[in-house]
Parts: C-alpha cells; sequence; structure tokens
C-alpha cells in the first residue's frame, strides 16, 4: 500500500477514532476500525514460542531453545529457520506481532533475564537477532525488537535510570537494534526504564537515531504498562501503549490533542505507522466492506512451515539442541560415547528427569511435548545399555503445581482439576477443566468476582506433605473441609512477572496416606490490581537429602558411566529479579564431586540460561553446556553424547566465577561505569581469567590455523574480507567457527583491548584444508566520537587476529586505514 493510500486512510478518521486504535483493546488484542477495512491485531509473547492470547496449558506451542542457546550456535541460517517456526506458530495462533528478540546485551552474568538475551556482545547479538527476524517475518509475522534500550538487568527495570556515555550508548546498547532496524523489524518495543533521565517510553532516543537517522518506519508498542504519561509519551515517538484500554492515551489524549499540547500531527505518524505494521501482517483490507477479512495476505515463505504437528519441525528442534551445546571439557577423549562398551549408566540430577527447558516469567510457554535427558539417553541406548536414574539431590523450588499425574476432576473423575469463576453470591458463572493447577490466566467472566480450584490429589508417598496456594488479595485453602488457610495477600509491587506470575504461596502441612485421595479446595477473590495468576500445588516433605546423595553415589560406583544433570531453577533465573551470585542450587556440586570420584567416567551437563560457578570443572573428564535447551532437548542431548552430532556450540557470553558488574541502582539509578568494558573487553582488563572466555567450545576434531590473508590497507568506511586458511587435524568431520578480532595499537581514542569484527563457520572432512571468508564491516573499524556525534574512523594500523575464541587467536596481520574521514549518520 502506498504513502498516499495510507494517508487517505488516516484523513478518513475522526480525532477519536485515531486516538482509539493506539492503545491495546485488551491485554494482547488491538482495536480494530471496520469503516477502514483495519481488523484486529493479537500480540503474543516470545521467543522460544507462542503462546497466544491466553495463557493455557490446553494451548501448547513448539518450544525453542533460549536465546542464549540460539547465540551459542553462531548460525545465523540456523536461527533464521528457527524464526520460521515461530512465524507458522503465530500464524496457527493467530497471531500477527510476536514479541521478541530480546536484544538488550549480557553487562552482568547476574542479569535474572539473561537467558532471553542471546549475548555479551553487540555484533554478535546484532547478527543473531536479526536473523531471528528475518524468520519470523518472512513468515508474515512481525518482530519486535525489545527492550529498547539499556534494559539489561531486572533490579527496579521499572524505573531505573541507566546513566552511560554516548559512545557505550552507540556502540554497545544501540548497536544490535540498529542491526534489527537494518534487517526491517516491523516494531521495536520501549524499555521499562530511563535512559540519562528520561524514561524510555518519552525518551528522545526514539526519535533519534530510531525513527530519523536510521529511518526506521515501523511501529514503537510500550512495555506492558510502560506508557505512564499523556502529554510526554505522546509527544514521544511512542506510537503504540499497551495493554489496552489505557486512559491516559483514549480521552486525556484526545483533551490533550484539543488542547493543543500534543500536535495532531503526531497521531497521524504513529496510526500510519501502525496501518503500515497492519498491512505487512495481512490485517488491513481497504476495499473490504464493514472490514471483512478476504483472506490474510502473507508474503510467501521460502521454506515450508512445519506446524506443530510435523516431523521437520521436531528434527530441527533437535538439530538446534545439538548446534547450540557447548562443550567445555573433554579430557581423554571420553565423548563421544561408544555405545558398544556401555553395559550400565547412571544418570543422576534432579534436572535429568526434569529437565528445565526454559527460562521462567513472561517469556513462558507450554510445550508441545518434552524430552528430558533421561529419556532422550535411555531411547539412544535401548537394547545396548542399561539406563539407571537417581536424583542425587533435591533442590528447594516453589511447589509443584498439581497436574494430570496426581490430581483428578471430583466433577468428572477426569485427571486433571475442576476450575469455576463465581459471582459475588457465591454462584458458579462458569466452570472448566484444567490440565494444571497452575493458572496464569483463569477464564473470566464479567460478573466473576472469585476463582476457585477444585481436585482430588492421590498422594504418591506417606508421611507429611505441604499444600499451597499462591494469589494475590483474599485466600483459602481448604483440605477435606478443614480450613488450613484463610488469609488476606496484601500486593507488595507494581512490577507486572511479580504481580502476574509469581505470587506469594501460602502452605499447609498435613500428613497424608498414599494412594488415599483428599479433596483440596483453593479459592481467591479478585481484588483490583490483583493479578490474574492463582497456583494450587502440592509437595511431599522431602527428609532424605543426605541418603539420596548417597544412593546416587552408590549407583555410580556401579557403572560404566555417569550422565550427571545440574542446573539452575526458576528461583533463580526469571524475569523480574536478578540473580545475587552464581553458585547453583542445594548441593549439587558435592553431587558432581562424590559422583565423580566414584566413576571415574563422568559427563556432566549443565542446564542453565547463564554462566554457573562449576567448582569441580578441572575435576571431571567431561562437560557440556546445554543452556535452556527446548522441547527436544534430551534427544538433541543423547546425539551429542552418542556422536551422532558435534557439540556445535561457542560461548555467547564469558562464563566466570564472578560478576564485574552490580545490576542494583543506587537511589534510583544504575551507572555504566564500566563504559565499553563488557564481558570478555572487561575481563581483558583483569589480571586473572575467567574460566572460559568469550566464543569457546570444543568439537570433536581439531583445527590447525595456518594462515591469514587480509588487505595491507583499506579505505576508511569501507568493508573488508579476511581469509583464514585452517586444516582439519582430527579422525572426524567437523564445523568450526572462525573469529575475527581486531585492536589498535597506540589508539587515541576510548577502545577495549580487542573487539569481534566478524566471524564465519568453516566445515571440513578429516585432514582436509579450507579457507573461510570472513566479512568484517566498515563499522568494525570506526568508533563513535561524542565531539562530533558521529562515526569517525581512526588513521592508522589496525592489528587483525584470527582464532577460535576471544583469547584463543594464533594468527595475526596489520591493515592501515586511510586518513580520518568523518562518517555523516
Amino acid at each position: 500500500m502506498s504513502a498516499d493510500e495510507l494517508d487517505r486512510l488516516v484523513e478518513s478518521l475522526s480525532l477519536e477514532r485515531k486516538v482509539r486504535l493506539l492503545t491495546g483493546a485488551t491485554v494482547w488484542r488491538l482495536r480494530d476500525e471496520p469503516a477502514i477495512g483495519l481488523r484486529a491485531m493479537v500480540t503474543s509473547d516470545g521467543p522460544v514460542g507462542v503462546r497466544g492470547e491466553g495463557w493455557d496449558e490446553r494451548n501448547t506451542s513448539l518450544t525453542l531453545p533460549s536465546a542464549t542457546a540460539m547465540a551459542a550456535t553462531w548460525d545465523e541460517e540456523l536461527v533464521e529457520l528457527l524464526g520460521g517456526l515461530i512465524a507458522a506458530e503465530a500464524r496457527r495462533k493467530g497471531v500477527h506481532l510476536v514479541l521478541a528478540p530480546t536484544l538488550n546485551l549480557h553487562r552482568s552474568p547476574l542479569g535474572g533475564r539473561h537467558f532471553e538475551c542471546y549475548s555479551e556482545d553487540p555484533l554478535l547479538t546484532g547478527r543473531i537477532g536479526a536473523a531471528y527476524i528475518r524468520g519470523v517475518q518472512a513468515g508474515g509475522v512481525a518482530a519486535t525488537a525489545k527492550h529498547y534500550v539499556a534494559n539489561d538487568s531486572e533490579t527496579g527495570r521499572l524505573t531505573l535510570d541507566v546513566r552511560l556515555d554516548e559512545q557505550t550508548l552507540r556502540e554497545l546498547y544501540l548497536a544490535p537494534f540498529e542491526a534489527a532496524v537494518e534487517a526491517g523489524a516491523w516494531a521495536v518495543m520501549s524499555a521499562y526504564n530511563g535512559v540519562n533521565g528520561a524514561t524510555m517510553s518519552e525518551n528522545p532516543l526514539l526519535a533519534e537515531p530510531l525513527k530519523g537517522e536510521w529511518g526506521f518506519d515501523g511501529v514503537v508498542v510500550s512495555d506492558w504498562g510502560g506508557v505512564r504519561s499523556t502529554g510526554p509519551s505522546a509527544r514521544a515517538a511512542q506510537d503504540l501503549a499497551m495493554p489496552g484500554p489505557n486512559p491516559l492515551w483514549e480521552e486525556n489524549l484526545v483533551a490533550a490533542v484539543r488542547a493543543g499540547e500534543v500536535p495532531e500531527a503526531a497521531i497521524d505518524d504513529k496510526l500510519r505507522r501502525l496501518l503500515r505494521l497492519a498491512v505487512r501482517v495481512g490485517a488491513l483490507d481497504p476495499g473490504a466492506p464493514d472490514g471483512a477479512s478476504t483472506g490474510r495476505a502473507v508474503p510467501a515463505f521460502p521454506l515450508p512451515l512445519p506446524t506443530e504437528e510435523s516431523d521437520a519441525a521436531r528434527a530441527l528442534l533437535r538439530r538446534a539442541v545439538a548446534a547450540s551445546t557447548v562443550l567445555l571439557r573433554n579430557g581423554d577423549g571420553l565423548l563421544p560415547l561408544d555405545p558398544a562398551r556401555l553395559r550400565r549408566v547412571a544418570v543422576i540430577g534432579p534436572n535429568a528427569a526434569t529437565a528445565r527447558i526454559q527460562g521462567g516469567g513472561s517469556a513462558g510457554v507450554y510445550p508441545v511435548s518434552t524430552v528430558s535427558p533421561l529419556d532422550g539417553i535411555r531411547e539412544a541406548l535401548a537394547g545396548a545399555a542399561e539406563v539407571i536414574y537417581s536424583p542425587g539431590v533435591h533442590l528447594d523450588t516453589r511447589p509443584t503445581p498439581l497436574d494430570t499425574g496426581n490430581a483428578r476432576n471430583p466433577l468428572t473423575g477426569e485427571p486433571g482439576l475442576l476450575v469455576r469463576l463465581l459471582d459475588a453470591s457465591g454462584a458458579e458463572v462458569h466452570a472448566e477443566h484444567r490440565l494444571t493447577g497452575r493458572l496464569p490466566e483463569p477464564g473470566r467472566a464479567a460478573s466473576a468476582v472469585a476463582v476457585e480450584i477444585r481436585a482430588l490429589l492421590r498422594p504418591g508417598s506417606d508421611g507429611p506433605w505441604d499444600i499451597a496456594f499462591a494469589g494475590w488479595g483474599r485466600v483459602r485453602l481448604e483440605v477435606d473441609g478443614q480450613v488450613m488457610v484463610d488469609e488476606e495477600v496484601e500486593l507488595d509491587t507494581d512490577d507486572p512477572a511479580t504481580v502476574h506470575l509469581t505470587p506469594p504461596y501460602r502452605c499447609a502441612r498435613l500428613p497424608l496416606t498414599a494412594g488415599r485421595e483428599v479433596e483440596v479446595v483453593a479459592r481467591r477473590h479478585f481484588a483490583p490490581g490483583s493479578g490474574v495468576a492463582s497456583i494450587l500445588a502440592a509437595d511431599p516433605v522431602r527428609q532424605d537429602g543426605p541418603a539420596a546423595l548417597t544412593a546416587a553415589v552408590e549407583l555410580a560406583r556401579t557403572c560404566d558411566l555417569a550422565v550427571v544433570v545440574v542446573g539452575t531453577t526458576e528461583e533463580i533465573e526469571s524475569e523480574g529479579f536478578d540473580r545475587e551470585h552464581l553458585d547453583l542450587p542445594g548441593r549439587q556440586n558435592d553431587l558432581v564431586r562424590a559422583v565423580a570420584a566414584a566413576c571415574p567416567d563422568t559427563v556432566v551437563i549443565v542446564n542453565s540460561g547463564g554462566p554457573v560457578v562449576m567448582p569441580w570443572r578441572e575435576e571431571v573428564p567431561a562437560v557440556l553446556l546445554s543452556w535452556f535447551p527446548g522441547q527436544e532437548a534430551g534427544h538433541g542431548l543423547a546425539d551429542v553424547l552418542l556422536g551422532a552430532a558435534e557439540p556445535g556450540g561457542r560461548l555467547p557470553t564469558t562464563w566466570s566465577e564472578r560478576a564485574l558488574f552490580s545490576t542494583v541502582p543506587e537511589d534510583g539509578v544504575l551507572t555504566y561505569e564500566e563504559g565499553l568494558h563488557i564481558g570478555y573487553r572487561a575481563w581483558l582488563r583483569e589480571p586473572a581469567p575467567p574460566a572460559y572466555w568469550f566464543g569457546y567450545g570444543l568439537g570433536y576434531t581439531s583445527w590447525s590455523y595456518e594462515d591469514l590473508s587480509v588487505p595491507r590497507q583499506v579505505a576508511p568506511g569501507t568493508p573488508l574480507t579476511v581469509r583464514v586458511r585452517l586444516r582439519n587435524t582430527g579422525e572426524r568431520a567437523g564445523r568450526e567457527v572462525v573469529q575475527v578480532y581486531l585492536s589498535r595499537p597506540g589508539t587515541e581514542v576510548n577502545r577495549p583491548a580487542r573487539w569481534l569484527a566478524g566471524f564465519a563457520a568453516a566445515t571440513a572432512e578429516p585432514g582436509e584444508t579450507v579457507e573461510a571468508e570472513i566479512d568484517v564491516p566498515a563499522r568494525a573499524f570506526q568508533h563513535w566520537s561524542v565531539e562530533r556525534h558521529a562515526w569517525c574512523t581512526e588513521e592508522g594500523a589496525f592489528t587483525v587476529l584470527a582464532g577460535r575464541s576471544s583469547a584463543d587467536l594464533p594468527l595475526s596481520a596489520t591493515t592501515v586505514t586511510g586518513a580520518e574521514v568523518l562518517v555523516k549518520p
């Protein structure tokens, strides 16, 4: 649709109708306008799946590996295909706008949402994020680059003001968003936080550089609840206030325009962008009578769009697990395993049988299915070796919601729970059967004032049990007619992640008999602002901690191989809070050491979204990082363990035993005092090295870096191509991620010691020599001049380094730039 046609549609609407379209109709749905053929567009959280409008366990989604895992592949083609899966899921669920990818940086490993961001490096983040965007949008679904900008931690995220200098802002934190705009992103989400004194929904950065210098022609949508004013946000380049309705941008905004406080031209520009988005996702049919659909017009996706039932989709997710798995250590070539040498295998650890496939918070989805590491290993070794499981330790986590495995609907007898909505008189206004006691968004009726969850709980063991109910407002819990909890739980936060996802539990402990059902009834009254989440849960009280560890060690002693899966919990890595430390929870470190002492051939798999301290890392033969690997976790990990696939991952962030920077604001201000020096750049300034450097990762073969070819001179403002010759010196085919870094000896500019400038993958058969071509963009040689407010190229010699990680760079050469040239925006 042409610009003139969009203008005519905008001009045809009254001010009231224009303003009405600039806020949501509901939490996830935008408004329609039949008069111009605009249908309501639907938004949904990402990035590892598409939840849809409701958060309902009966509406499952393909579940991809976490963003950290995607970045660990260093494989843009694969990530683009994963973006295509997201598009397919979105179209299947009627979603037009996916709220992903997250392009904030790993400034600190303490960041609670670390797993949802790609990398500590702006170039890697930008390239992987751009690939995800291309994949999603090729399927006719909008991707949303978020959270613009400097939303790199969770503590005080709604109100904190990030203070940082202009060069750091440009070279680090804005750079991935610039790459997203270059990739054609159709939407950008403004963050909750402020930057240099202005909250992001009102920040001048929305206009410049986003819409001006970069030419972004899409929609700036707020983070949910991020628009907190009328005039200041409307005068800024904020386009859409979510969720809706939002009175600040409805009748109040109309009044502000009438009073001359907000130009109507600003309203027109916002609406024009919204209509352009509708055209792109097929939600605007100007010629259709009364806005009726003439069929959703979407671009042709270049590859088949698998659905959740597709074997191709599952195969791609399985491939992604292997491609993202990072092999940190492989003493004596223990991996890959030879099944013929295995007779008895111990699989140990709480995360082995119940894999943590995704991080916590708003990005969570209900997976189509989940293959645990235990399931994957058992399937892969079926008929070859006996596989025996032992948990080893029990982690203190939030209570476990009831589900179809231990609860029945008392009305129908079906596995699951009965959920009822009640009016003020206590009469039922709605009832439905649910499969889990975790109800982030129970269905609502206009007259409902309370929700009731009822189930017949069948205990699996004798002894004391904790029965718990979570929710804000008035909560009541009964067991077999006895009132166990009756309390008013006061709301003490305005963070949406806490309000809607992690309400506090109230718990009752009582003795139960295995197999003897008890009726559990939980009721919560809806109070204004009290959120929608209600959770009914139950767990046996575990009193066998030391015994469980001893049993696991004895099992390992009798086995040829032990696979220990350790990891984090939702209490450690989730939205809404940052981590206090990098330690594994519980006695998992003790478990690893004890098992490794009992079984010489021990493989440890770390199931976390970000770095953890591994004090035993030099004491075990093999260590793998699985990140949060998505629903095909067990299959992909089994492929890596047994050599059906190579561990293709390389670290997208430095793994260290301590955090260099705090995530806690002081008096509402978080100052990025480190400037450009985060991640490996910061560790290059430290006296002692980190545990594992950015870019590090082993494969199942070895490589020799033999030659580096670099042009002797490069004109300012032009890219160059670096050629690296390398040879596969191992005994099997492999893939190597060749990384190129730059440094500037004797620079007069504020720079890191070295920085990533480009990367490319090389594949080769045993003994084969190949040449990798790495494109280095002109921007890699440039710095942002605070004095000139522009990109500049410093005259002189740059050192080009090539190798396997930010610290393993065996090849180097020099190239020279010409006279300094100002590169204007």
